[in-house]
């Protein structure tokens, strides 16, 4: 299930916002599954990084 939906009806949902395109929406999806793997490795980018203390981060150079 996705967000309470049966995974067909997730499919279907997908094909008709697509107007019934096949192709479009395969390349729907794998456009915001792009979309989802940059915004993963920035994240994971982010967690990577040492934490600074508030008071370093705040320190004039």
């Amino acid at each position: 299930m996705i967000n309470g939906m049966d995974i067909d009806d997730c499919v279907d949902g997908i094909v008709a916002s697509c107007n019934g395109d096949l192709r479009g929406a395969l390349k729907a999806l794998m456009l915001v599954n792009e979309q989802l793997e940059r915004e993963l490795a920035r994240v994971s980018a982010l967690a990577t990084r040492p934490i600074r203390s508030r008071a370093a981060a705040n320190a004039l150079h």
